[in-house]
């Protein structure tokens, strides 16, 4: 029998640029969250806001923001996950750490940059997906704008039980972020994980939050709107795996090979 996947979901609002605030404020947090936890999920770009001023906010993967994370998981014996901007060989990246208790980690590059925002003119994409293993559960993590691409998120030969989306997923398009939640969930038959941000940014833009946890049928587990909070849920593996022995539509999933478009 799988031991059950514990995940706490921090939906904060961040100071805009502000590493030390910010850092201060999410090590508040991880005070509170319940001791039973395994997983804790923060924003993308937790400690600055989703900024493009890549050059100035940049770390190392030996600054501030990974160190803090290192502490932090050793400190609390949790997992702890979310986004930075780091500096690498010259170019940047939105890095996705998955930090382990141990001070061990991995490492995942935001691979869909947002064009509408510029990230792409500041950032370089990433090229491989990140599958992590716990308790037996596989996890594939995402950042934001990843969502809306359902071939990146299909099981296929990446297989895994949980999808990880951290976001900055602006309030004027809750609605999307919601429903493409609820869609990567029910065509992976898999469960989904969600952690977004509240308030306004640097840029004015508004965020009403609606981090989620979901399951392999779309159902919400948790979710909330509008202010800060910690979600904590605990995920059980067998029902997912009656599900999909009861319903084995991945089976009939495309192997999607490129075919001629036909013009008429």
């Amino acid at each position: 029998m799988t031991s059950p996947l514990n995940i706490s979901i921090i939906q904060a609002q961040l100071s805009w640029e502000n590493k030390e605030a910010n850092l201060k404020k999410f090590e508040s947090l991880l005070d509170t969250i319940p001791q039973e936890t395994h997983i804790v999920t923060l924003p993308e770009m937790f400690s600055t806001g989703f900024s493009m001023n890549a050059a100035a906010l940049a770390e190392t993967m030996d600054g501030t923001t990974f160190q803090w994370l290192k502490t932090q998981a050793i400190r609390t014996k949790k997992i702890i996950t979310g986004s930075f901007i780091v500096q690498e060989e010259g170019q940047f990246f939105n890095r996705l750490v998955w930090m382990m208790p141990n001070g061990e980690f991995y490492v995942y590059n935001k691979k869909h940059l947002f064009s509408k925002a510029n990230e792409h003119l500041h950032f370089t994409a990433g090229d491989s997906k990140l599958v992590v293993q716990v308790n037996g559960w596989k996890i594939l993590v995402q950042v934001c704008y990843d969502l809306r691409f359902p071939l990146w998120a299909r099981q296929e030969k990446t297989n895994y039980d949980v999808l990880l989306n951290i976001a900055n997923w602006p309030k004027v398009r809750a609605h999307a972020w919601r429903t493409l939640l609820r869609a990567r969930a029910i065509e992976n038959q898999a469960f989904v994980i969600a952690c977004n941000v509240v308030g306004k940014d640097g840029n004015n833009l508004e965020y009403s939050g609606n981090s989620a946890a979901i399951d392999y049928l779309g159902e919400t587990i948790w979710e909330q709107e509008d202010t800060e909070a910690i979600g904590f849920v605990s995920l059980q593996k067998e029902p997912l795996l009656q599900f999909r022995k009861d319903y084995p539509f991945l089976a009939d999933r495309d192997s999607f090979l490129l075919l001629p478009t036909r013009q008429e």
